[in-house]
């Protein structure tokens, strides 16, 4: 998700103590190993799919039972109101980092991730374009992740944040530009408090991914990834040309398939082929082509954000039992 700067800090802020206590009551085995197996970085499901341990992106999400098992962060989540994506809590452990990377697979395409930290230390540094800051412990935190980024823990102690991703809705949008207008020192943070006993309602993904994208969704983001590889004028001129046609080219037999086939069994090796046939095309260079907002190779974007969350056949029936 693009912002007009790299970090924006949301006006609330929370019991840190009272998370403090729902974090302890974890044994250490309920930690996940990061997918990508990065050193030091581990994490607990609060919402992912079917509820079950994994860090998958797309399909059904629902609550945990460990979110079951904290009831100030579902009065977090209830009290911020918008329908959640994957999300968890984050352990960083001493001396770790994320290495920097930008986040451009599907799922970023429209989500942003809000961050809390519930235990952190002055030496955990969060990095992300030109600027950095310290999250406080309690404070609410979003960040650009077009923007290359990474997080390092300089402390002798693991680094814990509650992270909550979300599309968000117009009301959480213009929260957003509203703080995006101001300055991060300047906030007034509302304080959420703990309320014993509250229960709230938490609202979660259903319909992330379609069996099949829908044919306006797939032209504008290949006409965003267009615009913005062709305004990198280090670019070869007549790679441009050819990567244009053969991303608008996709646009338009996709749409042609899905007015004949929509969702039907029958037409899911046409839209693989599709695919297929756009795959055999790229350049063989990863870099082939860089996009202009963040110096990042367009053959990685055009797999992650078109090709490989173009075709969930698995989703039809979802789509139709509900």
């Amino acid at each position: 998700m693009k912002f007009s700067r790299p970090f924006i800090r949301l006006p609330w802020s929370f019991d840190v103590q009272r998370l403090k206590v729902e974090l302890e009551q974890f044994e250490d085995t309920a930690w996940m190993e990061h997918p990508n197996r990065i050193n030091g970085n581990s994490a607990i499901p609060l919402v992912s799919l079917r509820g079950e341990d994994n860090n998958d992106f797309s399909g059904r999400m629902l609550p945990t039972p460990h979110l079951q098992r904290c009831q100030y962060i579902q009065q977090i989540m209830g009290h911020i109101g918008e329908v959640f994506a994957r999300s968890r809590l984050m352990r960083l452990a001493a001396g770790a980092e994320v290495s920097p990377h930008v986040d451009f697979n599907y799922h970023w395409y429209n989500r942003v991730r809000i961050h809390i930290p519930i235990v952190t230390y002055p030496e955990v540094t969060f990095f992300c374009g030109e600027e950095q800051v310290h999250m406080q412990a309690g404070e609410c935190w979003i960040f650009d992740s077009w923007r290359n980024h990474n997080v390092v823990n300089e402390s002798p102690h693991d680094r814990v944040h509650l992270v909550l991703d979300t599309a968000g809705s117009s009301r959480f949008w213009e929260l957003v530009r509203t703080m995006e207008a101001s300055t991060n020192e300047d906030v007034n943070a509302e304080l959420v408090p703990f309320k014993p006993g509250l229960e709230v309602e938490i609202k979660t993904e259903r319909y992330n991914v379609a069996p099949v994208m829908a044919p306006g969704e797939l032209e504008a983001i290949a006409n965003e990834l267009i615009e913005d590889f062709t305004a990198n004028p280090e670019n070869d001129p007549v790679l441009i040309k050819q990567y244009t046609a053969l991303l608008s080219n996709l646009a338009k037999d996709w749409r042609e398939t899905y007015l004949l086939w929509g969702y039907e069994p029958g037409g899911v090796k046409c839209y693989q082929d599709l695919l297929n046939r756009t795959v055999k095309q790229l350049d063989p260079r990863p870099r082939a082509l860089v996009v202009a907002s963040n110096n990042v190779g367009v053959n990685p974007i055009i797999m992650q954000r078109i090709l490989r969350a173009a075709l969930f056949p698995d989703q039809r029936e979802m789509f139709f039992s509900g």
